[in-house]
């Protein structure tokens, strides 16, 4: 998978899937396109966290330091960001695809998040897995502590994004 490019090693992990009734390149587009503003759950817990303001689309998410750092169409795509996420700010970097595979600063965690396709009988699996390494002893521990409380909200995003995909991808042509 494109993911263990990027953080094949993590201290932290969640994955969520869905099985949607339609074709990966459907699914694959309507992912990209889907503005999960749309949804009150996503748009109040992410305004929670700071990201409020227009769209929230996947291509739009840079706006947050968020960024793609790779994609193979109709399979998977790989959003990646760095920073202290335990903190107030975040402390949010501004990487691109290769400064994200070597940035290895004490202190941070880099954080890469998946959607990928597969075949499931004759429907398609949308699976999404976030990961989470940390790079020093201290910031594993405050972000230990972190996801203790902020998991179960990541989980409800997750989810809520799976279905937003599943509805617009199961109705219409």
């Amino acid at each position: 998978m494109l993911i263990d490019e990027f953080l094949a090693e993590h201290d932290f992990a969640e994955t969520h899937d869905i099985v949607i009734d339609a074709v990966p390149g459907k699914i694959y587009c309507v992912a990209n396109e889907s503005d999960f503003s749309e949804s009150w759950i996503i748009y109040s817990l992410m305004r929670l966290r700071g990201m409020s303001g227009g769209s929230l689309r996947l291509r739009d998410l840079n706006r947050f330091k968020f960024e793609m750092l790779g994609s193979v169409a109709n399979k998977e795509m790989v959003i990646g960001l760095v920073g202290k996420f335990w903190t107030l700010g975040g402390a949010l970097q501004k990487i691109d695809a290769s400064r994200f595979k070597t940035f290895n600063t004490a202190g941070f965690a880099k954080a890469a998040w998946n959607f990928s396709l597969s075949a499931d009988g004759e429907n398609t699996r949308l699976t999404t897995e976030t990961r989470i390494k940390c790079l020093d002893d201290d910031s594993r521990r405050s972000f230990g502590f972190y996801w203790t409380f902020i998991q179960p909200f990541s989980g409800i995003i997750r989810m809520d994004m799976l279905r937003a995909i599943k509805r617009k991808a199961e109705c219409g042509p």
